[in-house]
C-alpha cells in the first residue's frame, strides 16, 4: 500500500489505449480550448476598450470572463500534454495546484453569478437605486467578495484533502486532479472530515441558489407588471444571458455531485467532469454575445480599428 508521504506523483486517467486515438482527442481539447480562450478574450478585450461598457453588468462579466480563462486553463493544458506525451503522470504539487485553483474559481465563479442575479434584480426592480446600489466601490467589494470566497473555499478543502492519509495507490480516475477522486484513495474513514466540508460547502452553495431563484421571482413578476412590449422584451433580454449561464453551471455541477453511485463508471465520470469543467467556460462567451448588441458591435469596431491600422 502506498503511504502519502511516499507519494511523489499521481496517475490521470487516460483518454485513450491506442495512440491515434491520444492525438485524436489531443487536437479536439486544443479546439475547445482555443476556443474558450478566444471567446473569453474577446469579452475581456470588449468591455476593458469600450468605456461604454463600464457598467457594473459588463464589470461582473469581466469578471467572470476571466474566472472562465482560469477555469479552463487549470484542467485542459495538462490533459493536452499528457495525451501529446503519451504519458499520465502529474507531481504531487501539480496535483494539489490543480485542486486548488478549480476549487477557487468553481467556488468564486458561482458566488459572482449570485452577485450578477443582485445586479439583474436592482437594474430591474430598483432602476431609480441603481446608481447608489451598484456604484463603483460596490461593485469592487463585490467582486472581491466573490473572489476572496473562492481562495477561502479553496484553501480549506485543498489543506483539508492533501492532509489526508492515502492508501490506496496514486491512480486518479479523471482526466484531472478532482477531491472526490484524491479522497477515493484515502484511508477508511479518514476522509469523513472532507466529507463534512463538501456537505457545509453544498448547504452554502444552496443558500446562493435560494438567492438567485427570489431574485429571478421579484424580476419576472417586475417585468410582468410593465405595461410596454417593448420594455418587458428588452428587460428579458438582459436577464436571459445570465440565467442561461447558471443553469448551465448548476445542472452540469449538480449531476456531477447527485449522480446515483450505481450509475458510476470511469467513462461517464469523465463525461460528467468535462461537461462541468470544460463546458461552460467555452459556452459562456458564446451565450453572452450572441443576445448582446453592445458587445457584437465593440468587437465590430476593435476589428475594424485594427484592420485599418494594419493598412
Amino acid at each position: 500500500m502506498a503511504n502519502s508521504s511516499s507519494i511523489s506523483e499521481f496517475l490521470l486517467l487516460a483518454l485513450a489505449d491506442t495512440r491515434q486515438l491520444q492525438l485524436l482527442h489531443f487536437w479536439l481539447l486544443l479546439g475547445i480550448y482555443l476556443a474558450a480562450l478566444l471567446g473569453n478574450g474577446l469579452i475581456s478585450t470588449a468591455v476593458a476598450c469600450d468605456h461604454r461598457l463600464h457598467t457594473p453588468m459588463y464589470f461582473f462579466l469581466l469578471n467572470l470572463a476571466l474566472l472562465d480563462l482560469g477555469c479552463i486553463s487549470t484542467t485542459l493544458p495538462k490533459a493536452m500534454a499528457n495525451a501529446l506525451w503519451h504519458t499520465r503522470a502529474i507531481s504531487y504539487a501539480g496535483c494539489a495546484a490543480q485542486v486548488f485553483l478549480f476549487a477557487f474559481l468553481l467556488s468564486a465563479e458561482y458566488t459572482l453569478l449570485t452577485i450578477m442575479s443582485y445586479d439583474r434584480y436592482v437594474a430591474i426592480c430598483k432602476p431609480l437605486h441603481y446608481g447608489t446600489l451598484l456604484g463603483n466601490r460596490a461593485c469592487a467589494t463585490m467582486a472581491a467578495a466573490a473572489w476572496g470566497t473562492g481562495v477561502l473555499t479553496s484553501v480549506l478543502h485543498t489543506a483539508n484533502t492533501f492532509s489526508l492519509p492515502l492508501c490506496q495507490g496514486n491512480a486518479v480516475d479523471q482526466f484531472f486532479c478532482e477531491i472526490p477522486q484524491i479522497l477515493k484513495l484515502s484511508c477508511s474513514q479518514s476522509y469523513l472530515r472532507e466529507v463534512g466540508l463538501i456537505v457545509f460547502t453544498v448547504l452554502v452553495l444552496f443558500g446562493c441558489f435560494v438567492f438567485i431563484l427570489f431574485s429571478y421571482v421579484q424580476i419576472f413578476r417586475a417585468v410582468l407588471r410593465m405595461p410596454s412590449e417593448q420594455g418587458r422584451h428588452k428587460a428579458f433580454s438582459t436577464c436571459l444571458p445570465h440565467l442561461a449561464v447558471v443553469s448551465l453551471f448548476l445542472s452540469t455541477v449538480v449531476f456531477a455531485d447527485l449522480k446515483p453511485f450505481s450509475m458510476s463508471s470511469p467513462s461517464l465520470d469523465l463525461l460528467v467532469s468535462f461537461l462541468y469543467s470544460v463546458v461552460p467556460p467555452t459556452l459562456n462567451p458564446i451565450i453572452y454575445s450572441m443576445r448582446n448588441k453592445e458587445i457584437r458591435h465593440t468587437l465590430s469596431e476593435v476589428f475594424q480599428y485594427t484592420l485599418f491600422q494594419r493598412q
